[in-house]
């Protein structure tokens, strides 16, 4: 059912944590099945210097988080607003059909502290997609 990638991010979360000085924090959830995210960013010159994340779900929810951790620390904020929740999927070697919204949780939580960092230094905030048109998406193109 998981690739073995998804249980060793599962198993040893990496950047597990928070930031209590953190330039950007975002948080989602998804009701219908109680995984929460938040995720927090420490940014310097435009770079995501640390990030942390705290997830209460599933394993597909945890291990989403921790690859995306990795993926957006060191990046820009532009880059990091461009990992899509296919390229957290990927990163794991993939995920089961039914918990790809684990994955449109993990980009949803990175837009939401990049914007939540723009909102705070005066910056015109990027536009989010909804979580209801990312999982369209993906269903649209599989």
């Amino acid at each position: 059912m998981y690739s073995e990638k998804v249980m060793d991010h599962f198993r040893n979360p990496r950047n597990v944590g928070i930031i209590s000085d953190a330039d950007g924090i975002g948080e989602v959830g998804n009701p219908r099945c109680g995984d929460i995210m938040k995720v927090y960013i420490k940014v310097k010159d435009n770079i995501i210097e640390d990030v942390k994340y705290e997830t209460y779900g599933c394993a597909s929810a945890i291990a989403s988080s921790s690859i995306a951790s990795e993926l957006i620390k060191g990046k820009t904020l532009e880059e990091a607003w461009k990992i899509t929740n296919k390229a957290v999927a990927e990163a794991l070697d993939g995920l089961p059909p039914i918990k790809m919204h684990c994955s449109v949780l993990a980009e949803e939580a990175i837009h939401k502290a990049i914007n939540d960092y723009r909102k705070s230094h005066n910056l015109e905030l990027w536009e989010e997609r909804t979580h209801a048109e990312v999982i369209k998406e993906h269903q649209c193109n599989n």
